[in-house]
Parts: structure tokens; C-alpha cells; sequence
């Protein structure tokens, strides 16, 4: 038992969990994950569980799209979000937050506590849970169980390049830093068949054996959702939510994610030009991204004026409601060099929030999240896009509409946080697997 200086007395804890993530008030479904992996990790026998992640002005300095601060949701008490500062001055341009998140990952990994630590984002999260580990076992009693999830920009921005660019050094290192974890898993089968094929393009460059090491030690762990915050939605908060923001009941088609080029806002803003969807409903643009700029002149060009409303400030409390109350739900994303949807979390989201059908693409890992649930329609084909937009607005029956919002929300129920948790951790203790 410690004792604190107020004369409490406290428990020392028994088991940790230490997710390394870029987390809250970063845009981004992986942060969202780590939260559902936090909460659950509460009432499976952890009790002490933290998510070390970057000081807000480093997340502001990159350019990341934030939600706003004053409205992220707090997490349950038994969690800490650790943001370690900077270690050094000027003369470390680059290192300084990485010295100090991994300098309080030895901290953490070291003092006997039994540790799993698990990284979302190969770069630089499962390096510095590695370099970390390294660290502890030298000078303390470490027990410590590495779980490492690769994400699918972790293969288009970091390996692939890599390959591309001829820069072996930087692909090995990551790719090593990723098979010396104790578990390895990626979101989606898509994600660990582009991260197989990458290494198979550095062996045959390189004379290296990543891509059979991958195919033996890569396993599937889906991104965890919070079910009950979509399933416990009542008709009274959908209707104050939509009342806040000046909209009604299937009065508008939603898009809700990063405003990008590659989630193709702009095929979806040049679909709705001139459908007779239009004529009907709005159109909701809400997320924040580097075209936000791009995207507003756009809607102007078109001469579509209030009938497209752009949302930069949604949080996670409105969300729900925002997706429970549209006409339909339109994630037109396209393969572009540096990103692939490789799973796809808003849409199992809005197919737990229930509402219209959801239009998507078939890119990367978007079947596995939506199943045969949602209406497909090829990439970067607006006029596709409009058809199929026109077809579930106007012509779609009650009937129709209620029938697919069951199939979507039946399907993806298997990405529940608890159930994810469950599969996830009890593989958490895996033989150690040498790498090449």
C-alpha cells in the first residue's frame, strides 16, 4: 500500500493497460478506439489504465484536424491521459516529443507493475513502445506484453513511400520495430494483405524475409466502436440536436468525416448538383480536414448556396444524432496514393446510429466494415453516385428504409468495443517470434 501525502492511503495497482495513441481532441477513429479500448479495459481487471499521447500544441502545430476543446468528452474515472512535454531545446528539432513520450513510457514499463502496452500507429507509437521496452528490461523489473496495430497510413505513408522512394533503411526499421512486438494485428484483412504485398516489393529489393514473417504473425484486430452511444439514442435528443443545428428528420444527406481529398467531398458535392435528391434535402458536410477552404468555394461554384450546410465544430455528443436523423449517409472515399480507407469506423457508426442507407465505395477495407449492408457505387464517379443518391431519397419506400437500417445495425454489432476487447486481449500473451 502507498501512502499519500494527504494522509490517504492508496492501492498500488495490480494490472495496467497503456494505450500510445494520438489521442482526443484529434479527428480520427483510431483516438476514438483507444477510448473504447480505455473504458472497457475498466471492467476487465485493469486498474490502471492510460493513454500517453502529444501535447496539445504539438497536435496543433501539425496541422491535425482537432475537435473542438472545450467539448471532448471526458473519459471514466480509473483513466489518465498523459501528454509528457518535450525533452531538450532547439538544437533537437524533430525528437524532443518523442524523447519525452518515450522517457515516460520507461517510467511507466519499469516499476514491476504488469504492463500491456499497445500501439495504435506503427509511426511513431510502436517505436516508442519499443525503444521504451528496450529500456526497462535493462534497468528494472519490466513486465511488460506489447501489443502493436498497424493502421492503413502506416503502410501508404510511411513503408510505401519507402519503397517507392528507395529508402530500404526506413521501411526495414518500422517493419522490424512492428514483428518484435508480442502481438501484432492490423484493422482489417485488407490492411494486412497491403502491409504483406509492401514487404514482398522490400524482400524481393532487398533479399529480406518481412513478407512471410508478416503472413505468420499478423493477425485481424477490427476497430472498436461504443455501440451504446448509437443504440441508446431516444427520439427526444435526435430531435434537440437537429433543432440546435437548424435541421429535421431525413431532411438532409450527411457527410461526417475528414474533409479531404481522398473521402471524395467533392464527387459528392458535384453528385448532389442537379439530383433531384436537391430538391428534396440538404446536404451536410461536417468534419474538419485541409480542404475545408476547397470544399466551401466548391459548394459556391455550384451555385447551391444554403442548400449545403459545412460543419468544422461537431463533437461526439452530437454525432449520433446527426447520423440516427439523415436521409441518408454518403462516404464516396477513393484510393489515392497517400491514404486508403483500410477499414472504415464512421460508417459502422452510422450503421449503429441507424437513419437512411449509407452510399460508399468499395475501396480498401470498406466491405469489411459495411458487409453487403450498404449501396455501393465505383470511385470517383459522381454520375453513379447521383443515381444511386436520387434512388434511396425519392424512391426509396419506408419499408425499404427500415429493413436496411436493421441489416446495418445487425451487422455491426461485431465491432462493439467489448467484443473487439475480448477477442483482442486474450492473445495478449503470445511466445516470443525471433525477426529477421
Amino acid at each position: 500500500m502507498n501512502t499519500a501525502d494527504d494522509g490517504l492511503v492508496q492501492s498500488v495497482p495490480t494490472r495496467r493497460l497503456v494505450i500510445v495513441v494520438r489521442a482526443d481532441p484529434v479527428i480520427c477513429g483510431h483516438s476514438g478506439e483507444a477510448r473504447c479500448l480505455a473504458e472497457v479495459a475498466l471492467t476487465r481487471g485493469f486498474d490502471d489504465v492510460r493513454i500517453v499521447t502529444w501535447p496539445l500544441d504539438a497536435l496543433e502545430a501539425a496541422g491535425l484536424p482537432l475537435k473542438p476543446l472545450d467539448r471532448v468528452l471526458p473519459y471514466s474515472p480509473g483513466i489518465t491521459v498523459e501528454r509528457p512535454g518535450p525533452i531538450g531545446d532547439y538544437r533537437v528539432p524533430d525528437g524532443r516529443y518523442l524523447s519525452g513520450l518515450v522517457g515516460r513510457l520507461v517510467e511507466l514499463f519499469s516499476d514491476g507493475i504488469p504492463t500491456v502496452a499497445m500501439s495504435l500507429y506503427l509511426s511513431p507509437h510502436a517505436v516508442a513502445v519499443h525503444e521504451a521496452v528496450q529500456v526497462a528490461r535493462r534497468i528494472g523489473p519490466a513486465q511488460v506484453v506489447t501489443v502493436a496495430e498497424a493502421v492503413g497510413s502506416d503502410i501508404t505513408n510511411v513503408v510505401r513511400e519507402c519503397v517507392d522512394t528507395g529508402r530500404f533503411g526506413a521501411a526495414a526499421h518500422i517493419l522490424s520495430v512492428y514483428l518484435a512486438a508480442d502481438r501484432c494485428v492490423a484493422v482489417s484483412e485488407y490492411t494486412r494483405d497491403l502491409i504483406v504485398a509492401s514487404a514482398a516489393i522490400l524482400d524481393g529489393m532487398h533479399g529480406t524475409s518481412f513478407a512471410q514473417l508478416c503472413r505468420e504473425r499478423i493477425g485481424i484486430s477490427y476497430p472498436a466502436v461504443d455501440s451504446w452511444s448509437y443504440l441508446s439514442l431516444t427520439e427526444d435528443q435526435i430531435a434537440e440536436t437537429l433543432a440546435r443545428r437548424g435541421l429535421s428528420r431525413d431532411g438532409y444527406v450527411l457527410f461526417l468525416s475528414r474533409i479531404a481529398s481522398a473521402k471524395g467531398v467533392d464527387d459528392l458535392i458535384d453528385a448532389y448538383a442537379g439530383s433531384r435528391s436537391a430538391e428534396r434535402v440538404r446536404l451536410v458536410l461536417a468534419g474538419r480536414g485541409p480542404q475545408e477552404d476547397e470544399v466551401v468555394a466548391r459548394v459556391a461554384a455550384a451555385g447551391l448556396g444554403e442548400r449545403v450546410l459545412v460543419l468544422t465544430d461537431v463533437d461526439d455528443a452530437e454525432k449520433p444524432a446527426l447520423m440516427a436523423g439523415s436521409a441518408a449517409f454518403v462516404l464516396p472515399t477513393r484510393e489515392q496514393p497517400e491514404f486508403v480507407e483500410t477499414f472504415g469506423i464512421a460508417l459502422v457508426e452510422k450503421a449503429l446510429a441507424g437513419g437512411g442507407p449509407t452510399i460508399t465505395c468499395a475501396t480498401g477495407g470498406v466491405p469489411e466494415a459495411v458487409g453487403d449492408t450498404a449501396l455501393l457505387v465505383p470511385q470517383r464517379d459522381p454520375a453513379a453516385l447521383r443515381t444511386v443518391l436520387d434512388e434511396v431519397v425519392c424512391d426509396w419506400t419506408p419499408d425499404q428504409r427500415s429493413e436496411a437500417e436493421q441489416r446495418a445495425r445487425s451487422y455491426a454489432l461485431q465491432f462493439d468495443r467489448a467484443a473487439v476487447f475480448d477477442r483482442l486481449f486474450t492473445l495478449t500473451t503470445p511466445p516470443a517470434v525471433p525477426v529477421a
